[in-house]
């Protein structure tokens, strides 16, 4: 048996806050869409163009939820940066197989205490 897709989904956030990119391209589908409310429906070159350069750095994700529906999986963190910076997100990644070919991305609460 394969990895569950909340396995899949915290080896994607873990590949970010590590700068692996090799790991998130085996992740994300050729045909990956991301969209976030400054970034809607970005393309995978999109993402790694526009996102990506955020990777890496020192940062952490403490995972609050990983909840399984169907084809998607709805991830609620709080990062920390390596400068002490922490936000909390929701996340709903849609898979196709063991590959997500979408995330939506909904942000803004600092996390201050």
């Amino acid at each position: 048996m394969g990895k569950s897709r909340s396995d899949l989904a915290r080896e994607l956030y873990w590949a970010f806050a590590a700068g692996d990119r090799g790991v998130a391209e085996r992740l994300l589908s050729k045909d990956f869409r991301f969209s976030a409310p400054p970034d809607p429906l970005l393309d995978r070159d999109g993402y790694f163009e526009r996102c990506w350069p955020g990777a890496g750095g020192d940062q952490s994700f403490d995972f609050k939820r990983l909840v399984e529906a169907g084809d998607e999986v709805i991830v609620t963190y709080e990062r920390t940066r390596g400068v002490g910076a922490r936000g909390r997100n929701t996340e709903v990644l849609t898979f196709d197989g063991d590959e997500v070919v979408r995330a939506e991305v909904y942000f803004g609460w600092d996390v201050t205490t």
